[in-house]
């Protein structure tokens, strides 16, 4: 995935392209120095792996221990429940220190920030796949019944009298036909 890729090549190097599939699939490479700005997943919890490289992570992710083996899940902090027009670059948590082999859970609803070191840093993210926006004809909506829009036809045109049946064919009252429309 990360060979044909040129060490100054930034951004997303591999994505998972298959059109029926519940997943996403991303190889990231930040250069040496370059940085993901805080940030708040809301709906999706996020699996990062550690490719080559080494970094920061900052915010509310499980912490990776030593072996690079995944850690228990994180809790949210008061930080996670910021609002979230706070666009600061730091995130007021302790950093954890990334490298080849780190497996991270970022929970939904927590803030993180990424950093990458000298080295640069390229890493794997899987999540849930999230709709993509399309331009066409609306998909189809199945009604579940209830009431026309427009109840003409239930009018009575001699007395004014809406018919409560909805398949009715004469009026109750009066004894009128019902229009047909």
């Amino acid at each position: 995935m990360t060979e044909g890729a040129s060490r100054e090549q930034r951004g997303a190097l591999w994505r998972l392209a298959v059109d029926q599939r519940q997943l996403d699939a991303n190889v990231v490479r930040l250069p040496p120095g370059a940085r993901v700005a805080a940030h708040l997943e809301a709906r999706l919890d996020v699996l990062l792996y550690v490719i080559d490289g080494s970094g920061h992570l900052a915010g509310g992710g499980d912490a990776p221990p030593e072996d690079g083996a995944a850690g228990p899940p994180g809790q949210a902090d008061e930080a996670d429940e910021a609002d979230e027009a706070d666009e600061a670059d730091d995130v007021n948590e302790a950093q954890a220190a990334l490298g080849p082999g780190a497996l991270v859970w970022l929970p939904h609803g927590s803030r993180r920030a990424l950093s990458a070191g000298a080295a640069g840093l390229t890493y794997l993210t899987v999540h849930r796949r999230r709709p993509g926006l399309s331009i066409g004809a609306p998909a189809p909506v199945e009604r579940a019944g209830g009431e026309a829009a427009c109840l003409l036809h239930r009018v009575c045109v001699e007395c004014e009298r809406l018919a409560p049946e909805t398949d009715a064919r004469y009026c109750g009252r009066c004894g009128t036909a019902l229009p047909e429309y």
